[in-house]
């Protein structure tokens, strides 16, 4: 298969997104309050990630849906390589020995009413972005290929299934799947079983509540945008003459760009 330069700048897309969900990923955000408690809380918080990660699922969905899951695998592989490289560079810069200036000059950290929060030097501050730990290192890896594979697979498997029709259902179905195997992975490793989330008491109820609603809003995220999935999907199909099906036997998911079992309704011109 020839690459386009639409298929290189997606999958640019792809992985600039996955970098920098797991940058901001740190920071947790209240969306709303609820009217009545939910999983112990009545706080949604989901992380800052928010805004970007669901755009890889639509962007998986739209691989494997156009150019087929020996793409999509290759994608996926191709992020789970650049984001671990990134981690490597991080924990390279970290053990380097900082300036004196930059050691010691604090970062000053305020809420919106200007009260000090905290006061940290310039290392701990890059520690405290950067420097995840290794628990939650594990849990964004392991969350990452299982729930972007099993996405890809469903997608494939309806697509068999319906004959190429509605794709909406083909998009819904496997992010919601996906993306919640993908929380509950992540959320149940890097803050139940490292105990950062767990309270006194033993109680999981914080990381089941971050878990669920961040899979809540995640597949909300993917039916928002429908419309702009089918829209990318048309223009794709027909510029690049590309429609692929793939065969269920085919999805195996070890392999970067290999030669797989498929089918293509259309190839390319």
């Amino acid at each position: 298969m020839q690459f386009s330069g639409k298929l290189v700048i997606i999958a640019a897309l792809a992985v600039t997104v996955l970098l920098v969900s797991n940058i901001i990923a740190i920071k947790p955000v209240s969306l709303f309050t609820l009217p009545f408690d939910f999983i112990g809380s009545n706080l949604f918080v989901v992380s800052a990630a928010i805004v970007c990660f669901p755009i890889g699922y639509i962007i998986s969905d739209i691989l494997t849906e156009v150019y087929g899951f020996r793409v999509a695998r290759g994608v996926i592989w191709l992020g789970f390589v650049c984001n671990l490289m990134m981690v490597l560079l991080f924990w390279v810069g970290d053990m380097m020995p900082g300036a004196v200036f930059w050691s010691i000059d604090p970062v000053v950290i305020s809420d919106d009413a200007g009260n000090l929060v905290a006061n940290l030097p310039s290392e701990h501050a890059y520690e405290a972005i950067l420097g995840a730990t290794g628990w939650i290192l594990l849990g964004s890896f392991v969350a990452y290929i299982v729930g972007e594979f099993t996405n890809a697979a469903i997608m494939v498997l309806l697509k068999n299934r319906t004959q190429g029709r509605m794709l909406w259902l083909r998009t819904i179905s496997s992010t919601v799947v996906g993306q919640g195997i993908d929380s509950i992975l992540f959320f149940t490793i890097a803050f139940g079983v490292s105990g950062l989330w767990i309270g006194p008491d033993g109680s999981w109820l914080p990381v089941f509540n971050a878990a669920i609603c961040a899979w809540i809003a995640k597949s909300v995220y993917e039916i928002v945008a429908t419309p702009l999935t089918y829209i990318v999907v048309g223009w794709l199909k027909r510029t690049e003459q590309m429609d692929v099906y793939d065969a269920p036997r085919s999805l195996n998911p070890f392999g970067v760009f290999g030669s797989g079992d498929t089918n293509a309704a259309a190839s390319r011109a």
